[in-house]
């Protein structure tokens, strides 16, 4: 594989959501997050499987990579440490003293630890290690999201927590170039922000804001003019200022401080304790105020650049809400976001980075991006498969497409949950159909069936729709591509059921179960969705899939979730992928062309109770 090619390997880890890229001439080979292999979601660790796994599937040693990439670097991250504490000093003892041990153990060591690690990876000496090199945060960001995607010349929005110091970045990119045009810097974050908001309404900072998101619409925006008179100060240009009385992010331990929870009214929710209005109130008037900085911020930007498409990356570019008002009222022609937008993407951009900026090759855009629909991840064969269901004594049954998707859309409709593993692992956060959950969005038992009984996860949360491309405008209201489910689109009109006014005056998620659609196991309390569409380029045999369904149902389209429990990272392999089947109350899964049923299966056993094996999210 290697011949004289170059090899590029990009590398994120020790924050949280570590990953690999592997990048050859150019192209995007193979990409993967730390946390599939390890079992621990959002695995900070150096990412030694997913580099494993990077280097395997294209047939390579490390020895054969030319150049190393780490996503940001990191003696500058730690000078925003020292210059952070010293303007607060003495406030801020505490966390400083609490950050010290790590930064001087391993992170302010960055490249010798980098060396060891990937010395006893590989076997080889640390003087024989390929060029190790280390890319800024949000640069990392911003070539994950310009060079994939579908333009030549695009303005390039990054908007995350922090990386060295920025927060936001706007760029412009062009050909195989990456200018940068201004940035807000720490403390002064959108990311941030969002964070405290998740931190207060009970919500694991970094890892629950898409369920304060997935809140939002329960509420009102009662708190909106009290965030702006308090809190952040905007300007008609969408730069910000944070009043930092009211954050303790900078200098303690916490998100938030007492003068924060004193405005809200109380201190903040208690993790797992029972959802309130209060809550359900906040998560919107911070959705409305992060969405309308965003419109005001790419108004800016828009106007400074002139361009006709804007790329975005970062934490915050996973709020699909955001994005899809931004595509709807925006003045982009075009928005493309890059499918890993959170830190894990960096270990991409970075490489990327490394081949046009540091390596200066020319770049011409692929039209429909070259994420390859973010299918970069493993692939598992027809006989490891059957070897593995031989082993533990499952009883399958083994159909060509031709007969295997008529046989699912038949169980699908049916009401059916079913498990489906195939083809190449997803890379980012979302399950894209390679590794998902699916059931029948008609049903309306459906979105509590696979919250409760199978997901184990929290009620008030929607689930996806995955609809064939070429319909999705005949069910939502959307013209645009949305491959990698970063947009939210309201359903379309005449596919809605008008609530009465009884039903208008139900609470929370006694209003998600009124069927609002048609397909009301993917319409939210807004009768919004979160749209994926399939496209049989880049996953045929899911499309495949719900051709079939269609053909059954005259419905396009497939609920959509991560194959996976609360707290579990997707699954990678098919033995997660059976574990998970057997843990919960799905109906059948499919194993590339295995189909087994539950009801056919030994018994499951196992000691201890799994629920206890992931620590909830």
């Amino acid at each position: 594989m290697k011949d004289n090619k170059v090899v590029i390997l990009g590398l994120s880890a020790y924050y949280h959501d570590s990953a690999a890229a592997l990048v050859i001439d150019g192209n995007i080979f193979a990409a993967a997050q730390e946390e599939r292999f390890t079992r621990k979601k959002h695995d900070p660790s150096f990412p030694e499987h997913a580099i494993q796994y990077c280097l395997e599937e294209a047939g390579i040693t490390l020895a054969d990579v030319d150049h190393v990439v780490f996503y940001d670097k990191p003696l500058v991250k730690f000078e925003r440490l020292l210059e952070t504490y010293l303007h607060y000093a003495p406030n801020g003892l505490r966390s400083f003293i609490a950050a010290m041990p790590v930064w001087l153990k391993e992170k302010l060591f960055l490249k010798t630890t980098l060396k060891k690690a990937l010395s006893a990876l590989s076997g080889m000496k640390t003087r024989e290690l390929p060029q190790l090199l280390f890319n800024d945060h949000h640069r990392s960001h911003a070539a994950s999201a310009f060079y994939p995607s579908p333009y030549q010349k695009s303005a390039v929005m990054c908007l995350d927590g922090v990386g060295e110091w920025a927060t936001s970045t706007v760029w412009l990119g062009e050909d195989n170039t990456l200018t940068p045009l201004w940035e807000i810097d720490f403390p002064h974050s959108l990311g941030l922000l969002y964070s405290a908001f998740t931190y207060y309404t009970g919500f694991k900072v970094n890892a629950g804001e898409y369920k304060l998101m997935g809140l939002a619409p329960y509420g009102e925006p009662k708190y909106v003019d009290l965030i702006y008179a308090n809190l952040i100060s905007v300007k008609d240009d969408g730069t910000f200022r944070l009043d930092m009385s009211y954050f303790n992010y900078a200098t303690g331990l916490t998100m938030v401080n007492k003068k924060f929870c004193d405005l809200f009214g109380g201190p903040a929710r208690t993790p797992e304790s029972e959802l309130g209005q209060k809550e359900m109130d906040i998560a919107r008037s911070i959705q409305v105020v992060t969405e309308e900085i965003i419109l005001k911020l790419a108004t800016t930007v828009h106007k400074e650049t002139g361009c006709e498409s804007l790329c975005m990356a970062g934490g915050v570019a996973l709020n699909c809400v955001a994005n899809g008002r931004l595509l709807r009222e925006g003045p982009f022609k075009n928005i493309w976001v890059q499918p890993a937008a959170g830190d894990a993407g960096g270990a991409l951009g970075a490489a990327l980075s490394c081949w046009h900026e540091y390596l200066g090759n020319k770049r011409t855009a692929d039209p429909s991006d070259s994420m390859r629909g973010a299918y970069l991840g493993s692939r598992h064969g027809d006989e490891e498969i059957k070897n593995y269901l031989e082993s533990i004594g499952a009883k399958y049954h083994r159909f060509d497409d031709s007969e295997l998707m008529p046989e699912l859309a038949d169980v699908l409709s049916s009401d059916k949950i079913v498990g489906w593993f195939q083809g190449r692992m997803e890379f980012g956060p979302r399950s894209l159909g390679g590794r998902s959950i699916l059931g029948n969005p008609k049903s309306a038992q459906t979105q509590s069936t696979m919250n409760l009984k199978i997901k184990y996860r929290e009620s008030f949360r929607p689930f996806a729709p995955a609809c064939k491309a070429e319909k999705v405008s005949e069910w939502f209201e959307i013209n645009e591509p949305s491959p990698y489910m970063l947009m939210v689109a309201p359903v379309k009109q005449e596919k809605c059921h008008e609530m009465s006014d009884e039903q208008k005056q139900l609470f929370g998620i006694e209003k998600l179960n009124v069927p609002r659609s048609e397909i009301p196991a993917v319409t939210h309390v807004d009768y919004s969705a979160r749209i994926q569409t399939i496209h049989a380029e880049t996953n045929p045999r899911f499309y495949n899939l719900i051709d079939k369904f269609e053909q059954k149902t005259g419905c396009p389209v497939l609920v959509n979730t991560s194959f996976n429990v609360r707290g579990e990272p997707i699954v990678r392999s098919p033995e997660d992928a059976y574990r998970c089947f057997m843990r919960t109350e799905m109906d059948c899964l499919v194993l590339e062309n295995y189909l087994m049923y539950k009801e056919e299966q030994p018994e499951w056993q196992e000691e201890g109770d799994w629920r206890n094996e992931f620590e909830l999210d």
